[in-house]
């Protein structure tokens, strides 16, 4: 057996981050299944989400709990990963998701694909949960019960997504559901461990830049209208149809941009931040190609198949996404030393 090398394993856990999928080398361990199995590469959206309220706080000139702080950003990003489990487990329980379905085609499925029994993916579960409580009560102890309220209503959210008896994205309420985690309360949460208290600039902030992460999820339905239709799947996307939805994620992608001019106009958040703007031109590209039809087959060696306009809305939302923390960081170092 032939041993495998430490550039090997770097090679597969990249290629398992990037593209959600097992790489063709076949190097296959327990990190790179993980990486596969919890998706994460998309948590880069709520790393930015955590990182925002971060800088928020700090360029608030207020005592910030810095400890509290990193907590709440580990929480977020361990909530988000057990919110990708238990997506799986309740779709595949609901058998929602199956062999012919997008979710076991674009990437491996955890469970129809062999990579984890449904045993290891509850424990999975349990295991990102029980942290996640751990962290929920060692801030309520340091801060104040608030810090549940963001904590629990983030979990009632994220389990009703997919699982019964509310099912929200099968009444079209799943992308509300996404702009009010991934902003109010995944932007507020950490802001308020940090500071103790969270205002009306912060959660207008936050829910601007979770326009960004509802913009994937929109291109992801959108993607899964084939399927989703025809099995009583109601998402937004299935509502309004292909063309009203594209429509919708433009509106979105373009009302990011006005709202953070909006934000920087009424002096809730510093200039620096229009560096974001430094994303228009991918803008642009991106609402150019969701003006266009699907294409009918894939590019040679596109990993995420039949996904198509999700990637779209991910690459514009990183580059967004980070250019914004740039721009935050910017006007909070400036409002330290000045």
């Amino acid at each position: 057996m032939s041993t495998v090398t430490l550039p090997q394993r770097l090679a597969a856990w990249k290629h398992a981050w990037q593209t959600t999928n097992l790489p063709e080398s076949g190097v296959v361990d327990g990190v790179t299944r993980w990486l596969v199995v919890t998706r994460a590469g998309v948590l880069p959206m709520t790393l930015i989400s955590g990182i925002v309220a971060a800088l928020l706080a700090w360029a608030a000139a207020v005592t910030v709990d810095w400890f509290n702080v990193t907590l709440a950003v580990v929480g977020i990003v361990l909530a988000h990963l057990a919110n990708n489990l238990m997506n799986d487990l309740s779709d595949t329980d609901a058998g929602a998701d199956t062999a012919d379905y997008p979710r076991a085609l674009y990437a491996p499925h955890p469970i129809l694909s062999g990579l984890v029994t449904r045993r290891q993916l509850v424990t999975g579960i349990l295991l990102c949960q029980v942290a996640c409580l751990a962290i929920m009560i060692t801030l309520i102890v340091r801060v104040d019960w608030w810090i549940a309220f963001f904590a629990l209503v983030g979990l009632f959210l994220s389990y009703a997504y997919t699982a019964p008896p509310l099912r929200l994205k099968k009444i079209g309420l799943g992308e509300l559901d996404v702009l009010l985690v991934w902003g109010p309360l995944m932007v507020g949460g950490v802001y308020y461990a940090g500071v103790g208290s969270v205002s009306w600039q912060v959660l207008a902030a936050a829910t601007v830049y979770a326009l960004l992460p509802t913009t994937v999820l929109m291109g992801k339905h959108i993607d899964k209208l084939p399927y989703d239709a025809p099995a009583g799947t109601r998402t937004l996307p299935v509502l309004l149809g292909e063309p009203r939805a594209k429509r919708a994620t433009q509106v979105m992608m373009v009302g990011y941009y006005a709202g953070i001019v909006a934000l920087v106009a009424v002096q809730a958040i510093g200039w620096p931040a229009l560096l974001t703007l430094g994303a228009l031109p991918l803008l642009v590209r991106s609402v150019r190609q969701f003006s266009r039809p699907t294409p009918s087959e894939p590019p040679a060696d596109y990993p995420v198949w039949p996904l198509w306009w999700a990637p779209i809305a991910f690459v514009h939302t990183r580059r967004a996404g980070g250019l914004l923390l740039v721009g935050l960081f910017a006007w909070a170092l400036w409002a330290t030393i000045r």
